[in-house]
């Protein structure tokens, strides 16, 4: 693929092609020379390349099973030596591509390249090597690749900087600034004289991921702010960390405008809420983005969802706690579950009763009804579920509500955690109940 990426791109942005079918989080592959000495991989974590005096600036180096990929295909189009290569942010699908063109230059006896990120990046990988198994399950949850295992090793960054850095590569600029957004180690790369910004992860074309349930605290305020910065750059190109590049001043204008607002006012919103004494509940079940900002093709919520940005505000500015009493110091899930099936008269009331809302969601005319009949199933099956995790009716009911959950949900994160809880119930469900429970 070469010049179809950009008439993809165009397609994209104008709404002919839909984001929920050429998914921004996926391996389109192929490379195209954006503007002279400009060249972009779109992988499942683009790669930008530049062309300099003294051999390629790479900003992101792919993901490991795909660095070899992205290498060829950047070799078609230049076979100069990799100089530098710079981190946008330290998640493992953009840094896993240097040990390739190390091994590369190796061969050639060429001098190694050097690598360069913000200094909060190496401490991202120490935590990644402290939490690889907690990585594991949740990004297998995820994105259900059953045969993922969280990396251990990392190519660490040979220089870091903290608010901003000047890099000057065989007579070509570049400027580094440090932003706030997905991640709190985050580098915008922008080369001004082609006009050219790389953005990483703070435009996806999708709604932005700001709210990802099993990860660590993301910055809505402070990527609204980064974006209006970038703003001020009049960039004619926006290379991505995902998805593929926007092409003209005016549409990377309106890119980056719409993204901040969209991020601006659920932060507003949900302030509103805290500060009037609601709960966390309230937020999430009243806060909207504006609408006409949700239906624009590069920020449907494809991958992330505004109503999981609410809680990332929540955990921000207010803490853990939901503001709910019973909550504060719980019973465990397990107890609690037991409780209420007794109460209802067995597990098995529970389970048919979210049988029954299951069905009426699927007969609803009203989407919005529909949601709320699905919502509600899925709090009785999981109680009926952790009441009595062996009985097969139980498993079976909360298999089928959180099964069509998941097929009636358009974010990655909500289709993994409920297709990994239906795939759960199909299997046995006994032991994992009973870890669950202590």
């Amino acid at each position: 693929m070469t010049d179809d990426v950009l008439t993809i791109a165009d397609r994209l942005w104008r709404g002919e092609v839909s984001t929920a079918t050429l998914h921004p989080v996926d391996h389109v592959g192929g490379f195209v020379e954006i503007t002279d000495g400009v060249g972009f991989t779109p992988s499942f974590a683009n790669v930008s390349a530049f062309a300099t005096g003294d051999g390629l600036v790479l900003v992101d180096t792919g993901s490991l099973p795909l660095a070899s990929v992205v290498h060829d295909d950047i070799r078609r189009w230049s076979s100069s030596r990799l100089h530098t290569a710079v981190y946008s942010h330290g998640h493992i699908d953009h840094v896993f591509g240097v040990p390739v063109w190390e091994q590369e230059a190796e061969e050639q006896g060429w001098a190694a390249p050097q690598v360069i990120a913000h200094h909060a990046l190496p401490v991202r990988f120490d935590r990644y090597i402290f939490t690889a198994g907690y990585n594991t399950i949740i990004n297998r949850r995820q994105f259900g690749f059953q045969d993922l295992n969280w990396p251990t090793s990392y190519r660490y960054p040979d220089r870091t900087y903290h608010e901003a850095m000047d890099l000057s590569v065989g007579g070509t600029d570049f400027a580094l600034r440090h932003e706030k957004g997905e991640t709190d180690d985050h580098t915008i790369t922008w080369q001004a004289d082609a006009r050219v910004l790389c953005c990483g992860d703070l435009f996806i074309w999708a709604s932005p991921n700001a709210g990802n349930p099993q990860k660590v605290q993301r910055y809505p305020r402070e990527w609204a702010q980064a974006l209006r910065r970038m703003l001020t750059l009049d960039a004619e190109f926006l290379l991505p960390g995902h998805g593929l590049p926007v092409v003209g001043a005016d549409r990377v204008r309106m890119a980056l405008t719409d993204t901040a607002d969209l991020l601006d006012s659920l932060v507003d919103q949900t302030l509103a809420v805290m500060n009037a004494g609601g709960r966390l509940d309230d937020a999430v079940h009243t806060v909207r983005p504006p609408a006409e900002l949700e239906e624009r093709p590069y920020l449907r919520p494809v991958y992330d969802e505004p109503e999981f940005i609410v809680h990332t505000v929540w955990r921000q500015y207010g803490g853990w706690w939901d503001g709910n009493p019973a909550t504060l110091k719980p019973a465990s899930e397990r107890a609690l579950a037991v409780e209420l099936a007794s109460l209802a008269g067995g597990p098995g009331v529970l389970a048919d009763r979210a049988v029954q809302l299951l069905e009426a969601a699927r007969g609803a005319a009203d989407a919005g009804e529909a949601d709320a009949a699905l919502r509600l199933a899925g709090h009785l099956a999981e109680s009926a579920w952790l009441a009595s995790p062996g009985d097969g009716a139980v498993q079976r009911a909360r298999h089928d509500v959180f099964a069509a959950r998941a097929a009636r949900s358009t974010s990655t994160m909500a289709r993994g955690i409920f297709t990994w809880t239906a795939n759960e119930s199909a299997g046995d469900g006994e032991g994992t109940a009973a870890a669950h429970a202590h």
